[in-house]
């Protein structure tokens, strides 16, 4: 290997987590480990540790859940990590294989250069994403020249609930040799984080004043506290008489987030001196641990939190109350495409509790429904992020293939940075200074024909469409939505994820009731009422806006 280049040993697609050796000189440094199986990328035949030092950039799975066997094969190795990033690793492996007072990471501050090794410095930024979740600048000042590296881990340039953004102010102009950028959400753009809470909320308080109770299947750490604090802090809640039950998986962490505090937010920590961050049984709406016994049914809607691996089915049947469950957007995505994945190492977790649930969703006594709540950065918040960095390389981690491609094949990338798509046991060099030939971009645009028939406007796709794995799942339904976007037409496929967001089932709504599902104005999921202001946008069955306008469906059977 050159004296700047990197070796992935898994670059975070489908479910083999994120880890990468980078070479700076003399120096091998991995950032972060989160493959399933540390056997077969880094095999136990040496007894020399494969690189010098480790940084972890937060505690999800996908990054630091191999860092503990990492540590007990080689116990010398160092690995680094921010201070609440120590705290939360833990959490990926079960209390036994740990001994008590066992802390092998060392913390290192923010934003201060810290040297590591001879020559060797790395100074960290908060990353936004997850409390603790840092990036983190690598420079070695080899005897020629300095060699520079930027590496983001997951990172989130908004501010949301428990966490503040990546601070880009800060990192303006860095110009690093190499920026390893994770692109999860390719080119996807989405709308701002406090109008997907606003959304969300919006969704919860519907299902409420329809009498349902609501389940909010969540990861152990990260959505699940953002949720809560949303819960208690957002107007829709506030002051009134609910109970929001947290079960004991996701308390764990609520009860590690209380711990700390002083690495939370500001207005987080104002909020904690005035009414307790989590457990509150005084201010309403009630916040609690979930008892082992059920209690009994409270007489008005609750709505439950728990951890997504666990058998959360019989939760579901607790009380007499329809139910609606809310996945995250990705998680849904994840079960409804479990089937369609023909790639047998492309795994999708799936949540096997809800097939145990059959007859309750055919009875419609449970309700399932999608909703967006990003903690990654979307495809605008990648671009701003290289541009302000201005690297020299780009390196692309952390997502599906096809849409790491879509942001190689970006033009205003193109022209002005080297970007590369590394793939897993394959080394990337990343020469400086060097004549460097770009790659050919993937092709990712499509020409087609369309056609006027009597029955009606046929459009003709190529064939090479069916070739990128996003076919499967976009052909699975048949169905698209078109529409105008200035002069020009958008074809939107409607993957069976969408359609479980509009899977709202009217059969329990009233005729009478003053909701959009009898409105008139309402195409399933969109209003089409240009006096509304959720004109043009996808809204629930049980919603209501004040040009509600009833349907003649709706007005006969009222009579």
């Amino acid at each position: 290997m050159s004296e700047l280049s990197c070796l992935p040993y898994g670059v975070g697609h489908a479910e083999e987590g994120v880890c990468l050796q980078v070479q700076m000189g003399p120096y091998r440094v991995m950032l972060d480990c989160g493959l399933t199986s540390l056997e077969a990328r880094l095999p136990a035949t040496d007894p020399l540790a494969p690189v010098d030092l480790v940084f972890c950039s937060h505690a999800h799975p996908d990054h630091g859940r191999s860092l503990l066997e990492l540590h007990q094969r080689w116990p010398e190795l160092p690995i680094y990590c921010s201070e609440a990033t120590a705290e939360l690793l833990p959490l990926n492996w079960p209390l036994e294989t740990l001994p008590a007072g066992a802390d092998f990471c060392q913390r290192l501050p923010w934003r201060q250069s810290v040297e590591l090794a001879a020559g060797l410095t790395a100074q960290l930024w908060p990353a936004g994403h997850l409390p603790g979740a840092a990036c983190i600048f690598i420079t070695y000042a080899a005897p020629e020249r300095h060699y520079s590296v930027f590496y983001t881990g997951d990172y989130f340039l908004s501010n949301s609930r428990l966490v503040e953004g990546l601070p880009l102010d800060e990192l303006r102009g860095l110009k690093p040799d190499v920026l390893i950028v994770e692109g999860s959400q390719g080119t996807a753009r989405y709308p701002h984080r406090r109008q997907q809470e606003n959304r969300l909320a919006d969704q919860i308080n519907q299902a409420i004043a329809t009498g349902h109770n609501v389940l909010l299947p969540v990861p152990r750490m990260g959505l699940g506290q953002e949720l809560l604090m949303l819960l208690r802090s957002h107007h829709h809640f506030t002051g009134r008489d609910l109970t929001i039950w947290v079960d004991a998986w996701v308390a764990q962490v609520c009860d590690i987030y209380l711990d700390l505090l002083p690495h939370l937010p500001s207005n987080v920590q104002n909020f904690a001196r005035h009414q307790p961050l989590f457990w509150d049984d005084r201010v309403l709406p009630h916040l609690q641990r979930l008892p082992p016994t059920l209690p009994d049914d409270p007489g008005h809607p609750a709505i439950l939190v728990g951890y997504q691996n666990a058998n959360l089915a019989a939760l579901v049947r607790w009380g007499k109350r329809p139910w609606r469950i809310f996945l995250p957007d990705d998680l849904a995505s994840s079960v409804v495409n479990a089937g369609l994945d023909h790639d047998p190492t492309h795994s999708q977790p799936t949540l096997n509790w809800l097939q145990d649930l059959g007859p309750e969703l055919g009875q419609g006594q449970v309700h399932l429904d999608a909703y967006l709540l990003t903690t990654h950065s979307d495809g605008a918040g990648t671009t701003q992020l290289i541009h302000n960095l201005r690297p020299h390389h780009v390196v692309f981690v952390h997502g599906s293939p096809g849409f790491l491609a879509d942001l190689a094949s970006l033009e205003d990338l193109q022209s002005r940075y080297k970007l590369h798509l590394p793939s897993a046991s394959q080394v990337v060099e990343l020469p400086i200074g060097d004549t460097f030939l770009q790659p050919v971009a993937p092709d990712t645009v499509f020409e087609g024909e369309i056609a006027a028939t009597e029955a009606g406007l046929t459009v003709t796709l190529p064939p090479e469409l069916q070739d990128d794995p996003r076919w499967n799942r976009l052909a699975d339904t048949g169905v698209v939505q078109i529409r105008w976007q200035g002069n020009e037409l958008v074809v939107r496929g409607l993957t069976q994820q969408s359609l479980l967001r509009q899977s709202n089932s009217p059969a329990t709504l009233n005729p009478s009731v003053q909701c959009c599902f009898n409105c008139v104005h309402w195409q399933q999921p969109r209003c089409n009422n240009t006096a509304s202001s959720m004109y043009g946008f996808p809204v629930a069955a049980e919603g209501y806006c004040p040009q509600f306008a009833a349907s003649q469906d709706t007005e006969a059977n009222a009579d």
